[in-house]
């Protein structure tokens, strides 16, 4: 049996070329349109310029199916998530916006249970439906008044070109139903987002959960467990760092696994938390804490 070892470095080297072709292209046709933009509007604004035409993504992986074509062993630098409904690649990711391609199978929405909950993401979204697949969209908003929930509101058919934007912050949608497979180019907002998404029951407009939509925060997160999991009681400074970190659910996250791990030590810095914390919800749930700490302390 012939070793495919030797070629190795070979195939290594020609994917690190190509890609390298690749990032560069990214930079020069896309990245420089949104360099210096700070605010979701003007993000936006580019974007709706740029996704007008969908023919410059065709143009961009181009060079990448060519050489997957030539060479089953290239590796291209295209970061892809997929699940049972949808495929979906990076194209590009830059400080002020995301740019991803995706295919919802219209097969899988035949084939799947419709999901209980509907997402909000955070993030303003705008996006490019090249084959809109006469999919049918279901669409809620959060309600204007009462207590947190969403409710629904009129559907979408969508068509192929439609250009649709979506504030996440307020609103989630859901491709129920297609003919034919679903093909979308999407623009995501990072300036303005909520650093947390949020889940919502379909059946009642209720919440249902809600989690760190931040890759850094959601490490950050597991770090602080593992560190409070592992005993580190000498860890107090990082705790202490992280209870101080611009994310509002970080620093919760934070003195909560610090209390979990030493309580006495973390109570100054839940006292500072209850009375000075930017977030006036972390500030009424160190108020509750603090309150329930001490009663503790002082039956002990």
């Amino acid at each position: 049996m012939t070793s495919v070892a030797p070629a190795v470095p070979d195939i290594r080297a020609h994917s690190t070329a190509a890609n390298a072709a690749f990032a560069d292209a990214v930079r020069d046709s896309v990245a420089a349109r949104f360099d210096g933009l700070s605010d979701a509007d003007a993000v936006l604004e580019q974007a709706r310029a740029l996704l007008a035409d969908s023919d410059w993504v065709a143009a961009l992986i181009a060079p990448l199916i060519d050489a997957l074509r030539a060479d089953p062993w290239f590796d291209p630098a295209l970061r892809m998530t997929r699940d049972a409904l949808r495929t979906a690649v990076v194209l590009a990711d830059l400080p002020g916006v995301t740019l991803t391609a995706s295919v919802t199978s219209a097969a899988s929405l035949v084939r799947l249970d419709p999901p209980a909950t509907v997402v909000l993401s955070g993030r303003r979204v705008l996006t490019l439906y090249v084959r809109g697949g006469q999919a049918e969209v279901r669409r809620w908003q959060l309600a204007d008044a009462g207590p947190r929930r969403c409710v629904e509101i009129a559907p979408l058919q969508l068509a192929d070109g439609d250009l649709i934007e979506l504030d996440g912050r307020r609103e989630g949608r859901l491709i129920v139903a297609a003919t034919r497979d679903v093909v979308a180019v999407t623009a995501t907002a990072k300036p303005g987002a909520d650093p947390l998404l949020h889940e919502f029951a379909i059946a009642d407009g209720r919440p249902v959960r809600s989690a760190t939509a931040d890759d850094r925060a959601s490490r950050a997160e597991l770090l602080l467990a593992l560190l409070r999991a592992s005993g580190r009681s000498d860890a107090a400074d990082s705790f202490d760092a992280m209870t101080r970190d611009p994310a509002f659910h970080l620093r919760w996250a934070a003195i909560r696994e610090w209390l979990m791990l030493d309580a006495r030590t973390a109570r100054p810095r839940l006292a500072e938390m209850a009375g000075m914390d930017p977030d006036a919800g972390v500030r009424a749930a160190a108020t509750q804490t603090l309150e329930r700490l001490d009663a503790r302390i002082a039956a002990a």
